[in-house]
């Protein structure tokens, strides 16, 4: 199943570790550091340049920065997952 983050910006249901809102979540210094080394490594894809509200954590290393709210991203996955059930 794949969850559309906006733009050309696609991931895999099953290769998400986790959903996080960027202001409650960076507040940590150590959430900073990992998203700063992350970035260094070019590991961060932007889904597009409007303000960030959440990024996700990716099986591969990778973080989608997107401009969703976190409840958004999840009632996606919901409906998505809703669909996939319906189905079969």
């Amino acid at each position: 199943m794949y969850l559309y983050l906006g733009g050309d910006a696609i991931i895999k249901t099953d290769e998400i570790i986790g959903i996080f809102d960027i202001d409650t979540s960076t507040v940590n210094k150590a959430t900073r550091d990992c998203l700063s080394k992350t970035e260094k490594e070019n590991r961060i894809i932007y889904v597009n340049y409007d303000l960030p509200k959440s990024f996700i954590v990716c099986e591969n290393n990778n973080i989608c920065v997107c401009p969703l709210n976190t409840s958004t991203i999840l009632k996606r996955c919901e409906r998505e997952q809703t669909r996939r059930l319906t189905n079969e």
